[in-house]
């Protein structure tokens, strides 16, 4: 019955993608005909609730969200991107890997992901874009692990990216996710290592009701503070939400980097 359950649900997915192709193909012309979507956030958010539902998902919250704002999460799951989104509408920052995923790249591109390329040096065009967004009333989120872990750590918080909070006065908000309940994490949440997407996707049909509470801290207070301050206040306020030891303060070059020797800290 679990598999009978897991195919239905898989069916659902499909159909689900589906929809959105279609609906993609119907709007992306729109504005080479003059004709604005500012409905297009709003749409993109229903979609990801459906989403949600589809993978039959029990999403918690605790606190408020703030708009606009950055908002800098901790990162688990590609789960995590449907969950926050469908709670509003939002701007991901993502790794440029997922532009290539079939029909999910796609779809990411249409409802206005930034993508950031590993090694590329982008980091300076990227924040302009990140405060333009900002600027415009929108909500973005960054993952600034990088990666993604087992949700019973934290990775080291790139710094690089909060040098938008000191150009601009904008909330600065930390997001804890975390998968399970009961103090148990959830074994089949975390999207890390060798795993694939859709091998990732079968067991989470398979496992109804997975339980993500996420939970919006307060926004870092001023006065601002350099960049490696900014992450390592916001990795701070999650690790302590999570109910992780406190972070240890990281010893990073003058770029925001972790200084050589010194990646163990950061775990």
């Amino acid at each position: 019955m679990p598999v009978l359950g897991a195919t239905w649900r898989a069916l659902r997915v499909t159909e689900h993608l589906l929809t959105g192709v279609v609906i993609a193909l119907a709007i992306s012309p729109l504005p080479r005909v003059g004709i604005a979507r500012p409905w297009l956030p709003g749409l993109v958010s229903w979609w990801h609730r459906r989403l949600c539902r589809c993978l039959s998902l029990r999403i918690e919250t605790q606190g408020l969200r703030r708009a606009p704002a950055l908002l800098v999460s901790n990162h688990v799951s590609w789960i995590d991107i449907p969950a926050i989104a469908a709670l509003g509408p939002v701007t991901f920052l993502s790794k440029a890997e997922v532009r290539e995923w079939p029909v999910i790249g796609w779809l990411s591109v249409l409802s206005g992901t930034l993508f950031l390329k590993r090694g590329a040096h982008q980091t300076g065009a990227m924040t302009q874009q990140i405060a333009a967004r900002l600027q415009a009333g929108q909500c973005v989120t960054v993952f600034p692990e990088g990666t993604t872990s087992d949700g019973t750590t934290l990775l080291r918080f790139h710094s690089r990216l909060f040098a938008v909070a000191q150009q601009s006065r904008l909330t600065l908000q930390p997001v804890a996710i975390r998968y399970g309940g009961n103090g148990e994490p959830d074994p089949i949440a975390p999207f890390v290592g060798d795993d694939s997407l859709l091998p990732h996707l079968w067991r989470v049909l398979r496992r109804p009701g997975m339980r993500v509470e996420i939970s919006f801290l307060p926004p870092v207070a001023s006065p601002v503070r350099d960049r490696r301050g900014l992450a390592e206040a916001c990795r701070t306020a999650i690790a302590q939400r999570l109910g992780l030891h406190d972070p240890p303060e990281l010893e990073l070059d003058t770029a925001g980097e972790l200084l050589p020797g010194r990646a163990a800290a950061g775990r």
